[in-house]
């Protein structure tokens, strides 16, 4: 996998959206065949120069966790600065879905659970409590970025758009 991933914010949120994941304004389904690989989209999602499209990452593992599997792969080709954001924002996505099992489980059904994969990569002392979990987390990402950036907001944000988005979609 090459580290220049080519890849459009169009077809990215076409992807989204044929994945059901309907974080993103706009997308379409089309014959965009990039829902279908899963490393490729992990890392232009990474990559992507749109902010809101590198934090549907959070959403994407929250309602596909089988893509989990494809992370560690993925992670290795990227550079450093795409590879944190990719340990970063799937990490919050493993927290956050535990913090919202009940409402997830109740809105998508039972799904796997993310596997907890980069706290050594990132020097995290994790916890029994996944909100605190969350916080030392974004403390970690803010000093590893070198970015003042709310990340514990950022992280919680995607959480709320994405579930909002569900319970409409569960109405109807």
């Amino acid at each position: 996998m090459s580290h220049s991933v080519e890849v459009t914010g169009a077809q990215l949120a076409n992807a989204l959206h044929m994945l059901g994941i309907n974080f993103i304004m706009g997308g379409s389904n089309d014959s965009e065949a990039l829902h279908r690989d899963p490393k490729r989209m992990i890392a232009a999602l990474a990559d992507s120069k749109e902010a809101r499209l590198r934090l549907s990452l959070i959403p994407l593992f929250l309602e596909h966790p089988e893509f989990s599997s494809h992370v560690r792969e993925v992670v290795h080709t990227l550079p450093p600065r795409t590879r944190l954001i990719l340990q970063c924002y799937y990490s919050a996505a493993v927290w956050l879905q535990r913090v919202h099992r009940s409402k997830l489980t109740t809105l998508t059904g039972e799904k796997q659970t993310l596997p907890e994969q980069f706290s050594r990569d990132l020097n995290l002392q994790i916890t029994d409590d996944p909100e605190t979990n969350l916080f030392l987390l974004a403390e970690r990402h803010r000093e590893l970025s070198g970015e003042k950036v709310n990340w514990l907001g950022t992280y919680k944000h995607a959480a709320q758009i994405f579930i909002k988005g569900l319970e409409i979609k569960s109405r109807g």
